[in-house]
């Protein structure tokens, strides 16, 4: 049987057509032959999800974004996906964004849960959505502290570096020279005194060795006193002290309290004043016998007559 021109033209056309819809939608990761399950889930925010996407349970994909498109006039989202039939799951499971790296973009994952309450999802369903920090959120929840106090760091580097410009200006700076310069003076007059040190040092060499070693002999005398002290019988010495005190002490008690010679003589006004009227005639005996000798004394040749007495001027009165 012979087909027309335009039969054929016909059936080419409705072939074309036909294989541009199923690779526009495949295109668009959608499979018109393909009978699995349709859900929802809505975000503020799908962080560069993009359709064509796939969606997983524990790592496996199951499915893929068909659509994103904005839900109301909030500005939330709303992300149509698709999942085979033949994977089960509860209509309180997640669907959560994750991924996203340098490289790949983010991906879906539904995350299961199960209970005894918990109903089975079907086609059509809205599950709830979440978020997963990715390798890029968590780098930079690391960085943005560490930039700020990089950034801290760097401010007060930066006023530290302005005030010792404004400090060292050209008076300082030249302060700062003059006192190196006088240090590098103090230094090289340093060595020159260590220099003559040495110098006396060398020359007295021997007179540092004899006063050394007569302060050796000193210091061995002196361990050899405080060893003889060590030996000496300090108790004995501290008994003989207290008893020649107390032997003191009754004398001087003695004494106070008129008993002996000595004590009458300290306290008995009568003693006293006997033995200083003994002293006043003795003195008086001895200035009259100056004065008249003649009166103890007869000496003559001639056998002469003693003359009358005259009593003499008395010179101690």
């Amino acid at each position: 049987m012979k087909y027309s021109r335009e039969v054929k033209t016909a059936v080419l056309a409705i072939l074309a057509i036909v294989i541009l819809i199923f690779g526009y939608s495949f295109l668009k990761g959608e499979n018109l032959l393909d009978d699995s399950r349709t859900f929802y889930a809505v975000y503020d925010d799908v962080e560069g999800l993009s359709p064509s996407s796939e969606v997983t349970i524990n790592g496996l994909k199951v499915g893929q974004i068909t659509n994103i498109d904005f839900l109301d006039q909030t500005g939330k989202l709303v992300v149509t996906f698709t999942v085979k039939n033949d994977f089960p799951f509860s209509k309180n499971s997640t669907a959560e964004i994750y991924g996203g790296n340098i490289i790949g973009g983010k991906s879906l994952a539904i995350i299961p849960k199960y209970g005894e309450q918990a109903a089975m999802a079907e086609s059509g369903d809205t599950l709830p959505g979440g978020k997963e920090e990715g390798i890029m959120e968590l780098v930079n929840d690391r960085l943005t502290p560490l930039q700020k106090k990089l950034e801290n760091t760097i401010t007060s580097a930066d006023s530290m570096l302005t005030a010792i410009t404004e400090i060292l200006d050209d008076s300082t700076r030249n302060n700062i020279r003059g006192t190196f310069r006088n240090l590098d003076a103090t230094v090289s007059s340093f060595r020159v005194t260590a220099t003559e040190l040495e110098g006396i040092v060398s020359g007295n060499h021997d007179k540092l060795d004899r006063t050394f070693t007569n302060l050796d002999e000193m210091s061995t005398k002196f361990n050899q006193f405080s060893d003889t002290l060590t030996r000496m019988n300090i108790s004995e010495i501290t008994t003989n002290l207290e008893n020649v005190i107390a032997d003191f002490e009754q004398i001087s008690n003695d004494l106070n309290n008129g008993k002996g010679t000595a004590g009458k003589l300290l306290n008995d006004d009568g003693v006293y004043n006997n033995l200083y009227r003994a002293t006043k005639q003795l003195e008086q005996l001895l200035q009259d016998i100056k004065l008249n000798p003649k009166r103890y004394v007869h000496f003559s040749v001639f056998g002469k007559k003693t003359g009358d007495y005259e009593e003499p001027q008395d010179s101690l009165k």
